[in-house]
């Protein structure tokens, strides 16, 4: 009884630890391929997606492309760059919106999308999970 126990205690943390690590992919936060600018830092990057700043270093203003609210890519990528939870950074930007300081990024429900917005577009930047890449995205800032 206590083996079968302990097996079952095992297997379930090893799936749970399996499911956790899926739940946090890599994050690559990218621009159309044939965009000028070729980095960005974390520091940046939370400055950008949090209205704090409205440059991005060679490209002048850019158009944000943010995940759906309920993505865990959105998520992750603002847990993992500016150590905020989604509600932290509705927040935010509901002040912003509301003070008339700043326009939020423009959501969409994909990666895909955001590949598509951002390879179409030379001033827009946005976050994808890093196993979509292709030719038509530049990598800015690689996320773990």
């Amino acid at each position: 009884m206590k083996k079968t126990l302990l097996f079952a205690m095992t297997l379930a943390t090893f799936l749970l630890s399996s499911f956790c690590g899926l739940a946090h992919a890599q994050i690559a936060m990218v621009v159309g391929a044939k965009s000028a600018v070729t980095s960005i830092n974390k520091e940046q990057a939370a400055a950008l997606f949090l209205g704090k700043s409205s440059q991005l270093q060679g490209a002048g203003t850019p158009m944000l492309v943010d995940q759906s609210e309920t993505s865990e890519v959105r998520k992750n990528f603002y847990s993992k760059v500016a150590d905020k939870t989604p509600a932290q950074v509705k927040a935010i930007w509901a002040r912003l919106v509301f003070s008339g300081k700043a326009s939020p990024p423009k959501e969409v429900t994909s990666s895909a999308e955001v590949k598509k917005i951002v390879a179409s577009n030379p001033d827009a930047v946005g976050y994808i999970e890093k196993s979509a890449v292709d030719t038509s995205v530049k990598v800015l800032l690689e996320i773990e």
